[in-house]
């Protein structure tokens, strides 16, 4: 039998019942005689209360302490989880993320995996023992101890998978796969029971939770086939993730909303060459990603330029570009009170009856439309935050028809 590489979010090892769970799930694995590998984030919230602790002491703790802290919630878990093993009568042994061979980078709080040297783990699964590794964290190398960002344990359980030519990759969670739309909004929404990497991570990079976008590009580069499932429901199937999806006859995927989003427009410019690059120079240089760009051209022939950022950098972006003092305060706009709805689906451009369903939806809805933009794989509108909810809920019933 091969090797399989389990992942349990926060919310699957919570309190000791879903401890006792997980271990159920992972043992279940075993006697089937395939070598498991199980990777596990903090406990609920754990990583949060960590990190409020910290700030209560320091407003700006020093990044590399802040993950030597942020990495114990992943070390309480996977000590835990080994105990529920372990009482149910099978051989484990739990591994940090430097025992298991995870070399980062040393960006902390987002570190990013250079490496992995899996024979310590492949040792231990020679023994037939159980392999339990804290997710989320790594060492660099000067041997500082590192994390992966928000999703990280997700980064970790495909990494392993990779380097162990596993042959599959499940992620546990609540949820029990991918749906094309957010269940408990839109009751109608439908589990795929596969999808493709690009899908996948577009709807990852637009608000669906269940993945993070770096673990489904790293599975795309290393052909991992990832089965998303639920630790309370583990008998139902899950949704694969994988290239060859067999998605030919769907042409939407599903329909995200993202809350956490700005729009900032910087209104009035002098319509001269290198305009729109002076704003967007200002924002990289401090590592503030916007997306949705529009300019548009007054009567007067000034412009404007609008654009939407991560709501966390709202502030951030209006104030540098307040400050650098190319652009009149009374100028630069920013409203929080938008959200990002997307339709993700293959070939998107090439069917131009999508913009029109969208705009069809919405217009029978009453809401309006912000901004717009398009690619291949997705097509997003800005709307008013309080319309959101009830924009997904209309697109998708008009996507049924597809």
């Amino acid at each position: 039998m091969g090797v399989i590489v389990q992942k349990f979010g926060g919310s699957c090892i919570v309190d000791a019942q879903a401890l006792k769970n997980a271990a159920k799930i992972i043992t279940g694995e075993y006697e089937k005689g395939n070598g498991v590998v199980a990777v596990v984030s903090a406990q609920g919230d754990t990583t949060d209360k960590l990190i409020s602790v910290a700030r209560e002491i320091s407003e700006k703790p020093p990044k590399r302490e802040l993950d030597v802290l942020m990495s114990a919630g992943e070390q309480l878990a996977v000590s835990l989880l080994a105990m529920a093993v372990s009482e149910l009568g099978f051989p484990c042994v739990t591994l940090l993320g430097w025992q298991a061979g995870i070399i980062t980078n040393s960006v902390f709080g987002h570190a990013r995996i250079r490496d992995i040297d899996p024979d310590r783990i492949k040792k231990e699964l020679s023994k037939k023992k159980i392999v339990l590794v804290a997710g989320f964290q790594g060492v660099d190398r000067k041997n500082n101890m590192t994390t992966l960002g928000r999703g990280g344990s997700d980064t970790t359980a495909v990494s392993l998978a990779a380097a162990l030519n596993a042959e599959k990759c499940q992620i546990y969670s609540k949820i029990d796969g991918i749906y094309t739309a957010d269940p408990l909004t839109v009751p109608e929404a439908v589990k795929l029971p596969e999808i493709d990497y690009d899908c996948m991570q577009e709807l990852s990079f637009l608000g669906v939770k269940v993945l993070n976008p770096r673990a489904v590009e790293l599975a795309k580069k290393y052909g991992v086939v990832i089965e998303v499932k639920s630790a309370f429901h583990s008998e139902r199937p899950g949704t694969f993730v994988k290239e060859d999806a067999k998605m030919e006859k769907m042409l939407i995927s599903g329909v995200t909303k993202m809350s956490n989003v700005a729009r900032l427009s910087v209104c009035e410019l002098n319509d001269a060459p290198g305009g729109a690059y002076g704003i967007f120079d200002i924002l990289n240089k401090h590592d503030i990603q916007a997306d949705i760009i529009t300019q548009s051209t007054g009567k007067n022939g000034n412009v404007d330029v609008s654009f939407c950022v991560s709501g966390d950098d709202a502030d951030e972006a209006a104030e540098v570009l307040k400050k650098s003092g190319n652009y009149d305060e009374n100028n630069v706009l920013c409203d929080k009170n938008v959200a990002k709805i997307s339709v993700v689906g293959v070939g998107m451009e090439s069917h131009p009856g999508v913009g029109i369903a969208i705009f069809e939806a919405l217009s029978k809805s009453d809401i309006n439309i912000i901004m717009i933009t398009s690619s291949e794989l997705r097509f997003s509108v800005i709307v008013k935050k309080d319309d959101a909810d009830k924009a997904v809920a209309a697109i998708h019933a008009q996507f049924r028809m597809y």
